[in-house]
């Protein structure tokens, strides 16, 4: 039974010197090109994502950060009109309901 993979195929136009660059990495540690190519770019695809998903602050920012969190919020007007809005509506749920 033979084992079948899903595989792509990418090509790059690159500079002569890049080239040299990464087969002699690739050499150094004893991997094929294109299996260095793979690799590489595979890792630095998901240091990228990863850095994107992340929030960094500094201590200062964690501070406020939290600070802002644990202070009650005193609601405003648009707050205020929000909550009647939803509360009319599940009640006018709850009579349809209670209804049916």
């Amino acid at each position: 039974m033979s084992k079948t993979t899903n595989s792509a195929r990418i090509d790059a136009r690159l500079p002569q010197s890049v080239l040299d660059l990464i087969k002699r990495a690739a050499d150094m540690q004893g991997r094929a090109v294109s299996d260095f190519v793979v690799t590489s770019a595979r890792e630095a695809a998901e240091q990228a994502i990863e850095k994107q998903s992340m929030i960094q602050l500094s201590l200062a920012e964690q501070k406020r950060f939290a600070k802002g969190l644990n202070a009650p919020v005193k609601p405003n007007a648009a707050m205020r009109k929000a909550a009647k809005l939803h509360e009319r509506l599940v009640q006018s749920d709850l009579d349809r309901v209670a209804s049916d």
